[in-house]
């Protein structure tokens, strides 16, 4: 009987360990999913960034006005 109650509580205790191996690798890839974005985002940002150092606006005190003015 106790060899029987111990067999029964290894194998939940496995089941349980199974499932919690999962759970992580599932866990685990949406980490590096979430890595990937943020790196492409990182890069997007940097590039708009440079892109808006660059820009060839000039500050309204400096724009010529309209011909209508």
């Amino acid at each position: 009987m106790i060899k029987e109650e111990l067999e029964e509580r290894l194998i939940n205790i496995e089941s349980a360990l199974a499932c919690q191996e999962k759970e992580l690798d599932d866990l685990n890839q949406v980490v590096i999913a979430q890595g990937k974005e943020i790196d492409a985002l990182c890069r997007q940002l940097k590039l708009m960034l440079e892109s808006m150092a660059q820009d060839t606006v000039k500050p309204l005190s400096e724009e010529t006005p309209p011909p209508h003015y």
